[in-house]
This record gives C-alpha cells, sequence and structure tokens, in this order.
C-alpha cells in the first residue's frame, strides 16, 4: 500500500495536469508559451512578496500574476511590442523576486522549494486548492469554450459575432495565473511552462479536433503525472522534473508516430 504522502503527491499532480491539460491547448494555438514563461517568472515574485508578507503562497502568486498580466496588457495596448513586454515584465518580476528573498533571512531555503516543486510535500489543503483551482479552470473554460475558440480563431470574427477579443484574452491570462498558483507546490515555478506546452503539444498528433485535443492533452498529462512520480519513488529523482521528463518522452513517441502515419 502506498505511503499517505505519496498517494497525496499522485492526486496533487493528476489535479494539475487536469488544469493544464486544457488551458494548455489554447497556450498552444495562440503561442503564448512565452507569455507562460512571464506568468511562471512571477510566480517567484510572488513567491517572495508571500515569504515577506507572512500570508498564502497560493494567494501572493495569484495577485502578483493577475497583476503582471494586467500590466502586460497595458503596455501592448499603448503600442508596446508583445515579446519587448513580456521580457520586460518576466525577467524584472524574476529580479526583484530574487533580491527580495536575498533580504529575508532563512527565506532561501522555503524560496528553493517552490522553484524546482516538491509535490511529495503537499498537505491536504494543498490538495483541496490544488483540485478547486482545477476545477474552476475547466469549468470557466468549459463555459466559455466556443467564445474562446472562436477569439483563438479570428478576432474580427469573433467581433461579427458581438464577441470581445481582448476580454476573452484577459480571461486566459486571469486562468494562466491561476494555474501557475495551483501548480508551483507540484512542478515549480521553473517547470510550469513544461505542462502547459508538452502535454498539448503531444496530443496535436492524437486529435483531430479542439475538443479531442483537449481530452487527449489531459490524457497525456496523466501518463506523465503517474510516470514521473513512480520514477521519482525507484531512482529517487525530483518528483517534477521527473513528470516533466516522463511528458516529454509522451511528446517524442506521438512525434516518431504522427511520421509514422504521414
Amino acid at each position: 500500500m502506498l505511503d499517505d504522502f505519496v498517494v497525496r503527491g499522485v492526486l496533487a499532480a493528476l489535479g494539475t495536469v487536469v488544469a493544464t491539460g486544457v488551458l494548455g491547448c489554447f497556450v498552444v494555438w495562440r503561442r503564448m508559451a512565452y507569455f507562460g514563461d512571464a506568468m511562471a517568472h512571477a510566480a517567484v515574485l510572488g513567491v517572495a512578496l508571500s515569504l515577506a508578507f507572512s500570508m498564502s503562497i497560493y494567494v501572493g502568486v495569484i495577485i502578483t500574476a493577475i497583476c503582471i498580466a494586467l500590466i502586460f496588457l497595458q503596455l501592448t495596448g499603448a503600442g508596446q511590442t508583445a515579446d519587448a513586454a513580456l521580457g520586460v515584465l518576466a525577467h524584472s518580476a524574476l529580479a526583484l523576486g530574487l533580491v527580495i528573498v536575498s533580504l529575508l533571512s532563512g527565506a532561501k531555503l522555503s524560496l528553493s522549494a517552490y522553484l524546482f516543486g516538491n509535490v511529495l510535500s503537499v498537505g491536504t489543503t494543498d490538495l483541496a486548492i490544488i483540485w478547486g483551482g482545477a476545477f474552476i479552470v475547466v469549468g470557466v473554460l468549459w463555459w466559455q469554450w466556443s467564445h474562446l475558440l472562436t477569439a483563438t480563431l479570428s478576432p474580427d470574427l469573433a467581433y461579427a459575432a458581438g464577441i470581445d477579443p481582448r476580454r476573452q484574452e484577459l480571461l486566459l491570462t486571469i486562468l494562466l495565473a491561476l494555474v501557475v498558483a495551483v501548480a508551483i507546490k507540484v512542478v515549480g515555478a521553473l517547470l510550469i511552462t513544461a505542462l502547459l506546452i508538452i502535454p498539448a503539444s503531444a496530443s496535436r498528433q492524437l486529435a483531430r479536433t479542439p475538443e479531442g485535443m483537449a481530452v487527449a492533452s489531459i490524457i497525456v498529462g496523466t501518463l506523465a503525472a503517474f510516470a514521473g512520480t513512480q520514477a521519482s519513488l525507484m531512482f529517487d529523482t525530483p518528483t517534477g522534473p521527473s513528470i516533466v521528463v516522463a511528458a516529454a518522452c509522451v511528446f517524442a513517441a506521438t512525434t516518431v508516430l504522427g511520421r509514422l502515419r504521414a
């Protein structure tokens, strides 16, 4: 029988891949990988502020990530290019977070756990937050699925259908902030983007419809979560990186399969 901490770790990983699997499809379709990196860097600043003010890590990361996303939308709306705005915000947030941590005594070890993740240390409260966040993300995406797809395919078509693409973009950024917050204890800030991109990219070879791709992405993430956790226990390797490596192996296999089918 598995120990309780292993069961909690597996359940936490599954909750994370459910959220990242569906949302990751929109990240891939909209080519928002760099934006995901910016959110991950903002998470470092959020953790630093949470440690400084003795507040919940999840609350600090969500607030910081949403603030970074809103600043990004303001900068792009003012004429700044998206890649330049993301570069400035991502690296500024990371640098500021590291500076704040350097001023806090005893906080460096705490920050390390959030940089690389420690899924086997999650408690029941963490588990509830992770699965609660996953249900919110999946529920909102299900509710706004057609609007988000239309805005992703063609902003002009979205305007003609009475859909505001900027509002849909804001919705995605808020959901990304939420996913970053709930995933930070599983894979860490440095690897969050990997769980958003790799399962969704692998599922492209397995599905022919957007809905099918979302389901396939969750399945790929689930396989990676189980395989990565098992490999971590067998070889005594970090669990978060092991999950990402497992996802990368699935991506390689589906890529080869796709070429053979072609």
